[in-house]
């Protein structure tokens, strides 16, 4: 596949089709998108509706998915819904559309050709319910990825590693050079996200596949995942001094050289970018740990509630249409340091990181999101899991496989 922008697509208004002149009005959009590197690229939303004459109200939420979710979902059953909001594509808005309260975008998505367009399908597919589509996928983000400082390598004294065990060889030398090997926010996603980088680079896309997708106990409980578990057990060593509370104040750690490294998705690259720093001089990226080079195809995605006003379900349709149009795909996602979901569109400005994020989803070393994989109820059940482990240090890493096996096996 070849992310190449057709030029009568940048140059025609036609590529684009939107509900026409629609009276131009406000509209609230809420999502979660706060740090530095996460407003710059919602600005770019923000920018290119405002330019159609709409007025984008920005209702960002501070903190993560998991503590705007909640709000985002208590207002539209609450009889508040906001023009649009930010979800993860995959099974977190389920329910929502389940009870009627999203907007069906099926006549948007065909009159845009989002079926052509959107690469891989099951980015589409995670936004479709009983063959209707909810949701308009606006990103790739992949968690599979360790993110290195050089100056903290070159502090300790040691070489850049190339793959995890070369890490955490190094993180003994890091530790007597004053530095935190590995940086780990307290958010409770943060932990998880951790263990699933590990199930895939360590235990493979298959074993990842069969326990998140096919809820395999038997998976979850074998020798293979056992090996993940010591080095879960590992990473909470490395990240015993970590002490932020937010995913972006360790990667900041990792920019600053104060840590040597963070596991983390690609959207840390929007806060290197910030920061002026430069993929592969200032800073190295490990897709699959170094160890098995794949991308997940999560990301976010955008539903549009069902409203009353006609002004504001016109200006929807208007927004919808134009977070899919390949002008908007490119400078979004070259500030969120995410893969643009459309197939046709031009990042020769990329980054290094950026690139490799590229090449690998052009092989189709690829795999699907827990959120696309999982019930939210049974993630937060992961979750929940991992942040205890990574803070209790009287839980062995057996006792974790033990209690992950039982949450695999009654998952949905």
């Amino acid at each position: 596949m070849r992310y190449r922008l057709l030029t009568a697509a940048l140059g025609a208004t036609a590529a684009l089709t939107i509900s026409g002149p629609s009276q131009a009005t406000d509209l609230e959009v809420t999502h979660w998108w706060t740090s530095g590197g996460e407003a710059a690229a919602v600005a770019e939303f923000a920018k290119a509706f405002d330019a159609t004459g709409h007025k984008w109200i920005d209702g960002a939420i501070a903190g993560s998915g998991g503590t705007a979710r909640p709000i985002m979902i208590s207002r539209i059953t609450g009889g508040d819904p906001m023009g649009a909001t930010q979800f993860n594509h995959g099974r977190q808005a389920e329910e929502l559309v389940e009870a009627g309260l999203m907007r069906d975008l099926t006549d948007i998505a065909e009159a845009n050709n989002w079926k052509e367009v959107v690469h891989p399908a099951s980015l589409l597919d995670s936004c479709t319910l009983d063959g209707k589509i909810y949701c308009v996928p606006v990103n790739i983000h992949s968690q599979q990825w360790l993110w290195l400082s050089h100056k903290a390598f070159e502090d300790a004294g040691v070489p850049v590693p190339t793959n995890w065990d070369e890490f955490v060889a190094a993180a003994p030398k890091l530790e007597e050079a004053g530095k935190i090997p590995l940086a780990m926010g307290q958010q409770p996603w943060q932990t998880s996200l951790a263990f699933q980088v590990l199930v895939v680079a360590l235990a493979g896309q298959d074993a990842y596949n069969k326990i998140y997708g096919d809820k395999d106990a038997e998976v979850a409980a074998s020798p293979e995942l056992a090996k993940v578990f010591e080095a879960a057990d590992q990473a909470r060593s490395m990240a015993a001094k970590s002490n932020v509370q937010d995913w972006n104040q360790a990667t900041n750690m990792v920019i600053t050289g104060q840590a040597g490294g963070q596991i983390m998705g690609d959207w840390a690259q929007g806060e290197f970018q910030v920061a002026g720093q430069v993929a592969g001089e200032d800073y190295s990226c490990l897709p699959g740990l170094g160890v098995n080079e794949v991308i997940q195809t999560g990301g976010d995605a955008f539903y549009f509630p069902v409203l009353a006003d006609e002004e504001k379900s016109a200006a929807q349709a208007d927004l919808a249409a134009l977070m899919l149009s390949p002008e908007v795909q490119v400078a979004f996602n070259l500030k969120k340091g995410s893969l643009p979901v459309r197939g046709d569109v031009d990042l020769d400005a990329a980054n290094d990181c950026m690139k490799k994020g590229l090449d690998i989803l052009a092989k189709g070393n690829i795999i699907q999101s827990p959120d696309q994989l999982m019930s939210a109820d049974s993630l937060t059940r992961v979750n929940d899991l991992f942040v205890e482990f990574f803070n209790n240090t009287s839980i062995t890493a057996e006792d974790a496989q033990k209690r992950f096996v039982d949450i695999v096996a009654s998952a949905d």
